[in-house]
């Protein structure tokens, strides 16, 4: 459930399954299959467009097609306890109008993403985070998180002066156990004796994980008050909360999936935030887009990894990029996953 306000979040549209509002770009609800070069479609995950991390990643990379090919892209909001059905009827709907590619934006798509590719065969469909997906018009967008997440890690044990360190998953799914087992492994490889405080805020993503800042904030507060000075969060919009914390109690945070330093609805914060463990669902969106354009869909699993640049920490916030010794580590931690010295739990 969504129940609480979301920093600059676009209006959620009232009446997705018809699709007659979008959250970015020029909707068309009256497009055929006839049309062409109507653009793509983004059928947002829980949390929708304005969580500053996730959803609005794939948004960037909606506008950078839009921009590019001059398409008239849609992207449609999520709605509260929506079935696997409600899904499929938005896909598929997407798909009858005319969008190409539709793209599912998270795992909890992926029944519907089956399901509306074999009904629409000549539409490219992609389903970010989740590869069971096999369909010779469906491309599995997904990222080696744990990777990044190792690189958070190291970052967290060099900054750690309590060795304490908190991990907030937003929900306790295979997904988010990546990033923390990734974290994990590279805390304990770079500093002996560093405790991390693992937590997830919900069982199912139907809980709010994913979506509720309040969340968030209270398992920070927590694991600050158990001595953490350092919290890496993996909880879509829910992480807003987590870094509101680390801001009020003067510790690090970091973020994850987009440059949240460089965030607006964040400013406030930014100079909490350490460093963001960062997958580049943009430009994932934005090939798969051009892919369709060019007239060669992705198809199959396409992997963004640190050796392809898939994934990586940023460098926005000057305290971090400036720091040798952080950066030292993390540079050398890189160098050894990417020739596989180091291997990265995901689990």
């Amino acid at each position: 459930m969504r129940r609480v306000s979301r920093i600059t979040v676009a209006g959620v549209a009232t009446a997705a399954l018809a699709l007659t509002a979008s959250a970015c770009g020029s909707s068309s609800s009256s497009s055929s299959n006839d049309s062409k070069d109507l653009g793509l479609a983004l059928a947002y995950d829980v949390g929708g467009k304005g969580d500053q991390s996730f959803n609005d990643a794939a948004t960037a990379g909606l506008d950078k097609a839009d921009k590019e090919f001059g398409y008239k892209s849609t992207a449609v909001e999520p709605q509260d306890g929506e079935s696997d059905a409600d899904k499929v009827q938005r896909l598929e709907t997407l798909a009858k109008q005319g969008y190409n590619p539709v793209i599912g934006v998270g795992y909890a798509y992926a029944p519907a993403v089956k399901e509306a590719a074999q009904k629409y065969p000549k539409t490219t469909f992609g389903i970010v985070d989740d590869e069971q997906t096999k369909a010779d018009n469906v491309a599995d967008l997904v990222f080696s998180e744990e990777q990044a997440s190792y690189l958070a890690g190291v970052a967290a044990a060099k900054a750690t002066k309590s060795n304490v360190v908190g991990f907030v998953g937003g929900v306790d799914v295979p997904l988010i156990h990546k990033f923390a087992a990734g974290y994990k492994q590279g805390v304990e490889d770079t500093k002996k004796g560093v405790q991390v405080k693992v937590q997830y805020l919900t069982q199912t993503a139907a809980e709010g994980g994913f979506s509720s800042p309040d969340k968030g904030e209270s398992a920070a507060e927590g694991q600050i008050d158990d001595g953490a000075d350092v919290v890496y969060a993996a909880a879509g919009l829910s992480g807003q909360g987590v870094i509101k914390a680390a801001s009020a109690n003067k510790i690090w945070a970091i973020g994850v999936d987009s440059d949240q330093y460089k965030q607006d609805a964040l400013k406030a914060y930014k100079d909490s935030i350490l460093t963001s463990a960062m997958k580049n669902v943009e430009g994932a969106v934005y090939e798969l887009a051009k892919s369709v354009h060019d007239g060669k869909p992705e198809t199959g699993v396409v992997r963004g990894s640190l050796s392809n640049g898939g994934v990586s920490v940023s460098q926005s916030n000057p305290t971090f990029a400036d720091n040798t010794a952080i950066q030292d580590a993390i540079k050398k931690a890189e160098a050894a996953i990417k020739d596989g010295s180091i291997k990265v739990k995901t689990s």
